[in-house]
């Protein structure tokens, strides 16, 4: 390998120097807490007490633990229901805004503008919706002579309820859609219809082939999101009723701040890192089957 230049040396130091920073916060504040956490979960624990070593108790304390089980079959369903609808609701609307209508600047804000929303005041917002008494949903149910309903009070619905208000902010996933959605080469909706296909062929055989990559982003970032639901929980149903939406996250926090079993819930956090990172794996490796990239042997 030939010897660097004066000038090649001096960009790498350069280089190195800009990137210092960014290592020195990652490991303070990224790699140091893991650490931390890893270790915490091999103790025993309580806030304000000293750590004493217990091994792998906390993890199979796991196995027998009936609220962990109850909350990560609460954060499973959440996760099946609010990712599938999210995506479709997005790519729809995305598929809309990418038509060359009159207004559509307007449209696209109109649409984005609930991701602004602070995370707690759209949780408050959506409190004064689901209300069984006087809130909107039941007020337009009963107007227009249907039942209503309790939705976040009710033991049933309450997950359900949370899935449909997951779907307030698409904001983001819409985006990223629509950016996938004008990148698709024009010219192959030509070739479709100069054969003769529809509207629907061109989605079939030209939008969804060339937006499978966009939909596998999405859909891994939702899933890993939704596995980490919280907010909620916390503000809107404490875990409740009946620990129907004790999602996993709100349990890890309960047992941590609020019973102060911080080694507890530093198990807890380690296995939800490995649900979501053996959950990952899978999703890559089942995208080789329907993920399809434009260069050859990119897949």
């Amino acid at each position: 390998m030939p010897p660097l230049s004066g000038q090649r040396r001096m960009e790498r130091r350069w280089g190195l120097l800009m990137a210092v920073p960014a290592i020195i916060g990652f490991a303070v504040f990224t790699a140091g807490p893991m650490i931390a956490s890893f270790l915490f979960s091999l103790t025993d624990w309580q806030i304000g007490g000293t750590p004493s070593f217990v091994g792998l108790d906390n993890y199979t304390a796991l196995a027998g633990d009936g609220l962990f089980w109850k909350s990560l079959t609460a954060t499973t369903y959440y996760t099946l229901g609010a990712v599938p609808l999210g995506l479709i609701i997005a790519f729809g609307v995305a598929m809309l805004l990418d038509q060359k209508v009159r207004g559509l600047p307007v449209w696209r804000t109109i649409f984005y503008l609930p991701t602004l929303v602070p995370a707690i005041a759209n949780v408050v917002l959506w409190i004064w919706i689901f209300n069984p008494d006087f809130g909107l949903l039941n007020s337009v149910l009963r107007q227009a002579g249907l039942p209503a309903g309790q939705w976040i009070y009710d033991e049933s619905s309450a997950v359900p309820s949370l899935i449909v208000m997951s779907t307030w902010g698409f904001g983001n996933t819409m985006v990223i859609f629509l950016a996938g959605l004008q990148g698709v080469p024009r010219h192959l909706y030509e070739a479709v219809s100069i054969d003769g296909g529809g509207p629907l062929r061109r989605f079939w055989h030209v939008t969804l082939p060339m937006m499978t990559p966009t939909i596998f982003y999405n859909l891994v970032v939702g899933v890993v999101g939704t596995f980490q639901v919280f907010n909620q929980a916390y503000v809107m149903t404490e875990g409740g009723p009946n620990q129907a939406t004790l999602f996993y996250v709100y349990y890890l926090f309960r047992k941590a701040f609020i019973e102060s079993e911080m080694g507890y819930a530093s198990a807890l956090a380690w296995v939800l890192f490995m649900i979501i990172m053996v959950l990952t794996f899978m999703m890559f490796r089942n995208a080789r089957r329907w993920v399809y990239y434009e260069m050859a042997g990119a897949r």
